[in-house]
Parts: C-alpha cells; sequence; structure tokens
C-alpha cells in the first residue's frame, strides 16, 4: 500500500475536525440547520488553512442522503458522501481557475448549470483560486451567479479576495478563513503524532508550527519531512537542522552586543550564527521577532522568557523601535538585494551607527582630544610665565571644586545644560529634579510615572557626569512630585520668550499699521522669538 501523506490522512471530513475556523464553522452550520442557504460563497484566506476542505464538507452537507435535508453532520458514509471524499462525484464539479482562465471554459460550465443534480439535491461548484479567472470570464458568469437555478451553488475559493472583480463579490456570502494559532497547531501536530504512534518532544513541535506560520497543511507536511529526516521519530536538534532554525541565546547575544555597541562583538557573534548555516533572511526575521516581543514586555509585562525579560530593562523603549524598524527596512527591501549576507550587515551597521551610546562614545573622545591640545598648551604658558602659572592653578582648583560638588537645584539644571548625552538619557533625566549630593552618590526626585531607566542609559548618564565632576557617581531616585526639572525650567524660558516675542509685535505700531493697512492678520504659530 503506498503512503499517504499526513496533510490528506488527517483532513477533516465534518465540522468538528476543523481546527482555528470556529466563526466561519458556525455560520455555515447555522444557516443549514435554519434553512438559510446562500446561493454562492467566497471563501478567502491565506494557503493551507481548509478552504478546500470546508467546501467539500459543504459539499457533503448538501448532498448526504442519510438525512431528508441538508445537515450539518454528513454522515461520511453514504455513496454521495464518498464520492465527494474521494473526488467522484458528479453532482460536485471542483475546477481550477488558474488552468480555465478562458471565457470559452466558463460558458461551457455555465450551460450545465441548467441541468439537475444526477444522485444529490444541489449541484455544487467549486472554483478554486477563483481570482485566476479572466474579466470576461467573471462578466460572463454575473447573470448566472445573480439568478441561478435552485438545485446550483457556488463556492470560490481564493487567497487574493481582493482581485475579485466588487460586481461577483456583491452576490456571494464571503467567509475570511484565519490563519490557525501556534498553540492550537501544536496540540493538533500532537495529536496526530500519538496517533501514529511517533515519538517527539515539545521543541520540535513549537519549532514546526512556528515555521508554518498559521498554515495547517504547511506543518503537516513540514511534520513529514521532519519524520523522515529524524528516521521515524521528531528530535529537537534534527528538526533545527532541517528548519535552518537558529539557537535563540546566539541571537540574544548579537542583540546585546548591539545595544551595548560594540560592533567588534557584534560580527563575531554573526560570524558564530554563520556556521550552523542558516538562511541570512532567517536571522533577521529573528531579530524582527525578538524585538517585537521585547517591546510587548516593555509596555504589557507579558512575557515569561527571562532573555526577554532582561532584554526589555537593559534598552530603551526609544531605541528598540528604532532598531525594530531599521530592521523591518532592511526585511522589506532582502529580495532585491545583490546579496543576502551584505543586506544583513549593512542592517546591523545600521543598528551600531544610530546607537546613542556609540554616538556618545564619538563625541567623548572628541572632547578627550581637545582637552589635550588645550594641556599641551596650558603647559606651554606656564613654562614663560611662572606667576600667571600659580593664578592659573589656583582659578583650576576653585573651578573643580565647584563643579564637583552640586548644591542646589540650579547647580543641577546648569550641569545638565553642560553635559554630552544622548537623547534618550536627556529625555529621562532632564524630567528629574535634584535633591542632594553626597558622598558621590546623586539623589534624584523621580516622577512615578516614568518607571525603571533602562541600564544602558543609566550607564551612559554616569560616564557623562564622571568625564565632568572627575569623580565615580552613583545615581538614586526617589519617588515624588517633580517640581523645576530641567525640561520643565527650559519650557517655562521658551515659553516667556514667546510670550515677550508676541507683545512685542503687539505693541509694535510700525507692523500693526501694516497690518492693517493690509487688512491681514499674523499667525501667533509664526511668531519666534529671537534666539
Amino acid at each position: 500500500m503506498s503512503y499517504e501523506v499526513l496533510a490528506r490522512k488527517y483532513r477533516p471530513t465534518n465540522f468538528d475536525q476543523v481546527i482555528g475556523q470556529d466563526q466561519v464553522v458556525q455560520a455555515i452550520s447555522n444557516g443549514i440547520n435554519q434553512k438559510r442557504l446562500h446561493q454562492a460563497y467566497i471563501f478567502s484566506g491565506t494557503r493551507g488553512i481548509g478552504k478546500t476542505t470546508l467546501a467539500r464538507i459543504l459539499a457533503k452537507c448538501l448532498n448526504c442522503i442519510e438525512t431528508d435535508s441538508p445537515t450539518s453532520n454528513p454522515c461520511n458514509e453514504c455513496a454521495n458522501c464518498s464520492e465527494i471524499r474521494i473526488g467522484r462525484s458528479v453532482d460536485f464539479l471542483e475546477i481550477d481557475a488558474a488552468s480555465n482562465t478562458q471565457v470559452e471554459k466558463m460558458r461551457d460550465l455555465i450551460e450545465t448549470v441548467e441541468y439537475k443534480p444526477a444522485k444529490g439535491r444541489y449541484k455544487v461548484y467549486l472554483i478554486d483560486e477563483v481570482h485566476m479567472l479572466s474579466t470576461a470570464s467573471f462578466n460572463a458568469l454575473l447573470k448566472t451567479l445573480e439568478e441561478p437555478p435552485p438545485h446550483v451553488v457556488f463556492i470560490f475559493a481564493t487567497t487574493n479576495p481582493e482581485k475579485i472583480p466588487k460586481t461577483v463579490q456583491s452576490r456571494c456570502l464571503q467567509l475570511n478563513l484565519k490563519t490557525v494559532s501556534e498553540n492550537l497547531l501544536v496540540d493538533h501536530i500532537k495529536n496526530i503524532l500519538k496517533k501514529e504512534k511517533i515519538k517527539f518532544d515539545d521543541t520540535s513541535l513549537s519549532l514546526i508550527a512556528n515555521s508554518a506560520k498559521g498554515s495547517v497543511r504547511d506543518g503537516l507536511t513540514l511534520l513529514d519531512q521532519a519524520i523522515a529526516y529524524g528516521d521515524g521519530q521528531l528530535n529537537n536538534e534534527h528538526v533545527k537542522e532541517l528548519l535552518g532554525t537558529i539557537d535563540d541565546s546566539l541571537i540574544f547575544d548579537l542583540l546585546v552586543s548591539l545595544i551595548d555597541g560594540n560592533g567588534s562583538t557584534t560580527f563575531d557573534t554573526l560570524s558564530q550564527i554563520e556556521e550552523l548555516s542558516p538562511a541570512y533572511d532567517l536571522i533577521l526575521r529573528d531579530i524582527i521577532s525578538i524585538l517585537h516581543k521585547v517591546s510587548l514586555q516593555q509596555v504589557l509585562g507579558n512575557s515569561e522568557s527571562e532573555n526577554i525579560q532582561n532584554l526589555a530593562k537593559k534598552i530603551d523603549q526609544e531605541f528598540c523601535q528604532l532598531l525594530y524598524e531599521i530592521a523591518m527596512n532592511a526585511y522589506a527591501k532582502f529580495s532585491v538585494h545583490p546579496d543576502p549576507k551584505e543586506a544583513l550587515e549593512i542592517c546591523l551597521l545600521r543598528m551600531l551607527t544610530f546607537n546613542p551610546l556609540h554616538k556618545l562614545s564619538d563625541v567623548s573622545e572628541e572632547k578627550k582630544n581637545l582637552t589635550e591640545k588645550k594641556n599641551l598648551k596650558t603647559e606651554k604658558k606656564i613654562s614663560e610665565d611662572t606667576k600667571t602659572v600659580s593664578n592659573t592653578d589656583n582659578d583650576n582648583v576653585n573651578e573643580k571644586r565647584s563643579n564637583s560638588e552640586l548644591r542646589n537645584n540650579s547647580d543641577w539644571i546648569n550641569l545638565f545644560k553642560s553635559i554630552e548625552i544622548s537623547p534618550f538619557a536627556r529625555n529621562y533625566f532632564g524630567n528629574m529634579a535634584f535633591i542632594s549630593h553626597k558622598n558621590n552618590e546623586i539623589l534624584l526626585n523621580v516622577d512615578k510615572s516614568v518607571g525603571k531607566v533602562p541600564e544602558n542609559i543609566e550607564i551612559e548618564f554616569v560616564n557623562a557626569l564622571k568625564s565632568i565632576l572627575s569623580e565615580n557617581i552613583k545615581i538614586k531616585y526617589e519617588t515624588g512630585s517633580v517640581i523645576d526639572s530641567p525640561i520643565e525650567i527650559q519650557s517655562k524660558i521658551e515659553k516667556e520668550n514667546q510670550d515677550t516675542a508676541q507683545l512685542d509685535i503687539k505693541n509694535n505700531e510700525s507692523i500693526q499699521k501694516f497690518v492693517k493697512k493690509f487688512e491681514g492678520s499674523i499667525k501667533k504659530d509664526s511668531i519666534k522669538p529671537v534666539s
């Protein structure tokens, strides 16, 4: 006996066996039970989720001879049900639109519509991938579709419903099938493996269900391949090799090095991933998936993965969204890039380039070079004038002492204005107010809505403080009502300047005479203070 593939062997024979399409099954079943049958149906959705299967079950429901009328539970044993199942029913015509696009084929089909069914109650026409029909074929079908004989039911299956003319759609009952969730698909595969008495592990099932992307047929096809590759059993290592799946730990290491702005470590990790011979688009797809989960964790706190939780704490929300956007743009252009490896590498380089810590290190290096040049000039001046040296030393000591001691919120605001930090860090710490500075610890007042400061942002800010205050600083936080934070003060100053500018315009006689002369007006938004 020839082997029957799992996708065909376990194809549902009634509505109870269909998974993931409860809304469609309920709509069809209720319509049959209430004797409210439509003349034409459109089943739309992606590949392998049950469009043709539902059409065959519906045909059996309409023509099962074990009941006096259409039923939502066909027997699957009578002659009509058996013939429909094996594709030999004269009353169930299954047509492939992709190979019958000509209008002549459609006219031939329409001529058979008037003939009554040979054995069943209804003559059912299933046109698969109906969007492939030509415009002339659709036009030829319109009149028959609008007023078909009472013994005819049309079923259209399509993966692109938007390509079906609106005139056809308006004559049909459209039911949209959804992709099947990963959990449902895992349970379905597990039940099949138990019936087949095949050994498996949960990791293998998750890998297969994830690769199926919501398609039951794709999942069962991959399952067949995995069983063959694993010599009659499922092993997660074999499944990873078959699917080209990457170890998640390496992807997390790659993202950590990207967040830290460490280019050398990033490409060393990429080399380790390349040793597993995965497709480069799969690497990028996994990066996108992890960044998506991290974003959800930052907002909802819904992840049980420790790696996701750690990344969510480490990366700033805005930077996470930026990385996601860079990855998505790269993935969208992946198919047109001449070299997939180069496409991935340039994506990683962009992520490193726009890393705020990376930019900060560049600024710090530039400041270091300027400081060294300034020191050389100072030494030269010292050797020429001893008295000037003495005075300069005293001034430098006083200036250093002044800079290293924050006495009040004014000192904090002045320090914040002069410090070189990324927009991410400026947004966090600019909304905090100064409380105290003792024993190398700075205590800041923070609003409870701000949440925990990401680790990399805090490290950036501490390093920036160290370069100015010349001491190792620890940041402490106290939750409370924030008053006179640097950003708040700056907003007040900008508002005062704006109000002053508007008042100056209002009190300027020359401008007001000009406006009055031409019966015009000045938009408030167009008035800007002089910088």
